[in-house]
């Protein structure tokens, strides 16, 4: 196993999407559901232990609870409930070495923490499109735009994000949607009960109005949980959107991307408004992240590329997500000096580029 090279190790790292932490302690079927985007464990599967990401939870994380590397799961369990919440949360996000957040809060804000409340690095918000217009509705239909374009206004966010691959899929339209088409979607949203924002129409129309008003916009893209039907999360399907949102000038940002990791290089490379990351695939592929990175970095400018975990809940993802993107990177940067595709120099400017140079350009961060 090649080392990692000191540059990689030593970036401050800018974690440009992710979630809180959970605020309690967790039993095994708990800890296990949230290793993964599964909802539960399959009583005819053997445990999710068993699987990259916890055999990497045994090997990664145990050494940093006091623990000798592959310790059995419940050992693991045992210490980890002995230290507390807390002290868990603070010791695998300290090590993570990350150093700014950009955090969807818009699951569970009752039940997460803030992950920079453990650091001491600065947090920044990420404002759930489709959260807003759930709050919004209620209002009724007659004047729903306005006050979507009231709320984007003085929100304090530094981005949106949209969940359109959950709720309609990504084959988003690349027309404007006007005031009354967004009304009469309200009226139908409410007539059937005014629940979950799933209309095409309205998903469309909150990524205008968050781009207008120069907010990055992040969409869910591929590998989710299961309410996602995985081929209309296909990044391909927003060729039209972002061919009509390109004059804008404002970033779009593909996250986790897998299966799809190649395809949405291909959008970055093409569309000069378009970035991607891996996000949560990082942790959840473990050992094999050295080779979906390399995948994902074939031919995207290093430019357009940016570092995110995706954690959710357990501290731990944090962690490994930071730790295999570091592996991951470093293997792909020695790779290219020993083929002479880049010099070391080259390398550095790389890794600060993708570790938390971009995160900054693209959502204005300083």
């Amino acid at each position: 196993m090649d080392p990692l090279l000191p540059f990689v190790a030593e970036l401050n790292l800018v974690d440009h999407h992710c979630h809180g932490v959970l605020r309690e302690d967790l039993d095994r079927a708990g800890f296990e559901a949230a290793l993964t985007e599964a909802d539960q464990v399959s009583p005819w599967g053997t445990s999710l232990f068993e699987s990259s990401v916890g055999y990497a939870v045994r090997r990664w994380c145990a050494p940093l609870l006091d623990l000798p590397p592959h310790v059995a799961a419940d050992e693991y369990l045992a210490r980890r409930h002995s230290l507390g919440a807390a002290e868990v949360n603070r010791a695998f996000l300290v090590a993570s070495g990350i150093t700014a957040f950009l955090v969807d809060a818009g699951l569970w804000p009752e039940r997460l923490a803030g992950p920079a409340a453990f650091t001491g690095g600065r947090e920044h918000a990420v404002l759930r499109l489709e959260r807003l217009a759930e709050q919004l509705v209620g209002e009724g239909a007659t004047g729903f735009p306005d006050r979507v374009r009231s709320a984007l206004a003085r929100t304090p966010a530094v981005a949106a994000k949209s969940i359109a691959a959950y709720r309609v899929g990504l084959e988003l339209s690349g027309e404007r949607p006007a005031d009354a088409e967004v009304v009469a979607a309200c009226e139908r949203w409410l007539a059937a009960g005014g629940r979950r924002c799933a209309d095409e129409v309205l998903s469309r129309f909150l990524v205008w109005e968050a781009l207008e008003r120069g907010l990055p916009v992040q969409f869910h893209v591929g590998y989710g949980d299961r309410d996602v039907t995985l081929h209309r999360a296909d990044p391909s399907l927003l060729t039209d959107l972002l061919r009509a949102t390109e004059r804008l000038g404002v970033p779009v940002l593909l996250l986790h991307n897998y299966p799809f990791h190649r395809t949405a290089g291909y959008l970055a490379q093409v569309f000069p408004h378009v970035f991607v990351d891996l996000g949560l695939a990082t942790h959840n592929t473990g050992h094999q992240a050295s080779r979906v990175l390399a995948e994902a970095l074939e031919i995207v400018p290093f430019g357009k590329f940016l570092f995110s975990t995706d954690a959710f809940g357990l501290a731990e993802l944090y962690h490994l997500g930071a730790l295999f993107f570091r592996r991951a990177l470093s293997d792909f940067l020695l790779v290219g000096m020993r083929r002479q595709a880049f010099t070391e120099a080259d390398a550095v400017r790389i890794s600060h580029l993708i570790g938390s140079e971009n995160a900054r350009r693209a959502y204005r961060l300083d």
